[in-house]
């Protein structure tokens, strides 16, 4: 699951999102080319012609690429005329018949990633409903991103020996290669029910179910099924964490997850935490 792929799908939906909730007639943007201060502007909701398609934006220039530069939103009222930024880029913009445009960055970890815009075809100043939709617009974008870097990250660290075989995965070698797979899991499905993207958290689902080893072949009776979310906290459980460590991690209450864990219990016929997830492994519901 590659972020760039990733940043590129939730800016086409965060666009959208945009102008459905502002009535925006343009809105536009792109991702910053890795390892580079240039952003290059790839998709668009609304726009009528091809003037900024593929059009590369640099820090520091243009309204974009002072965002980029300063890490944080700008807006001008009429592009053409503004001071506060210098005019690049105005040939494209002008051909686009843009007047009015805000620039709001994407920015994880305190690097900025891409940016949204929005615009009028007219000069007047945008509102505060319209600033604040493009910033949460932005947000959705950002936690997306950070979810990808995050789950590239933890299956990185569950390495090489973590690769799907016939019938299942095949486990890493030693027990500290295991528990960082367990930790992984346990992370992957924390992170899932926060992506409200559904091929996004699909995605996310789907590694989940390459650290983990599948039902048995042979299976001695019906197959033991738990709901998400009882299989999220035995997750939480089978990585070491106490209760209300699983219930931050998951963002529940300390008493829901409590009543998961009971629950998961009873479908496994287990009596303590312990032999929950013992059952839940031989069950290959967990790594």
């Amino acid at each position: 699951m590659a972020a760039d792929a990733t940043g590129t799908v939730e800016i086409r939906g965060a666009l959208m999102r945009l102008r459905r909730e502002t009535g925006l007639p343009v809105a536009f943007g792109g991702l910053v080319e890795p390892g580079r201060q240039r952003m290059r502007i790839s998709e668009f909701s609304g726009a009528a012609g091809l003037a900024l398609r593929g059009l590369a934006v640099t820090a520091g220039n243009g309204l974009g690429g002072k965002a980029v530069a300063l890490a944080r939103p700008c807006a001008v009222t009429d592009y053409s005329l503004s001071r506060q930024i210098s005019h690049e880029y105005d040939a494209a913009v002008a051909e686009e018949g843009l007047r009015s445009v805000l620039a709001i960055p994407v920015v994880v970890r305190r690097r900025v990633r891409g940016v949204l815009y929005g615009a009028l075809r007219t000069a007047q100043p945008l509102g505060d409903r319209t600033l604040t939709a493009a910033a949460q617009a932005a947000r959705d974008v950002e936690q997306a991103l950070a979810v990808a870097d995050e789950v590239r990250g933890l299956l990185t660290a569950a390495g090489p020996g973590v690769v799907p075989g016939e019938g299942g995965a095949a486990g890493p070698d030693g027990a500290a290669g295991w528990e960082q797979v367990r930790e992984a899991h346990a992370a992957l499905r924390a992170l899932a029910p926060r992506i409200t993207d559904p091929a996004l958290r699909a995605d996310l689902l789907d590694a989940c179910g390459l650290l983990t080893p599948g039902p048995p072949r042979e299976p001695a009776g019906q197959p033991v099924v738990l709901a998400p979310r009882e299989l999220d906290v035995l997750a939480c459980v089978a990585a070491g964490a106490t209760n209300g460590a699983a219930a931050e991690r998951l963002g529940l209450r300390v008493e829901t997850v409590k009543g998961y864990l009971r629950s998961a219990m009873r479908r496994l016929g287990a009596h303590t935490r312990g032999e929950a997830v013992v059952a839940a492994r031989r069950a290959g519901l967990l790594p």
